[in-house]
């Protein structure tokens, strides 16, 4: 049996390229704040009417940040973000009853 129809195209942009990295616990490259970061997404959430990420940087400009830390991030202030080949594990500072998180969660690493 051949398939007569094309298949859909994946999703892109934004929001489905940290949702993909969430499910594959793949890191994140992007910009922040002019710099580049990369990312260990851990979860999509809704805050203000307005999607953040709540990830750990892993690097930012280069550099290992000093302090190991669950940040969170507009996603419209992250530019050209993109999945890397960089796996990641879930951190130990990840608690889904965080109440930054629980309200509105979208998509959580698990």
């Amino acid at each position: 049996m051949y398939l007569t129809e094309k298949p859909e195209p994946m999703p892109s942009g934004a929001t489905p390229t940290v949702l993909q990295a969430i499910v594959a616990k793949r890191c994140i490259a992007a910009t922040y704040n002019r710099d580049a970061v990369i990312l260990a997404p851990h979860v999509l959430f809704t805050k203000h009417d307005a999607l953040h990420v709540g990830g750990v940087t892993l690097e930012r400009g280069g550099q290992v940040p000093k302090e190991y830390k669950m940040g969170v991030f507009k996603l419209d202030g992250l530019g050209e973000i993109a999945i890397t080949d960089r796996p990641f594990q879930t951190s130990e500072l990840w608690d889904a009853r965080d109440e930054r998180f629980a309200a509105a969660l979208i998509a959580v690493e698990g």
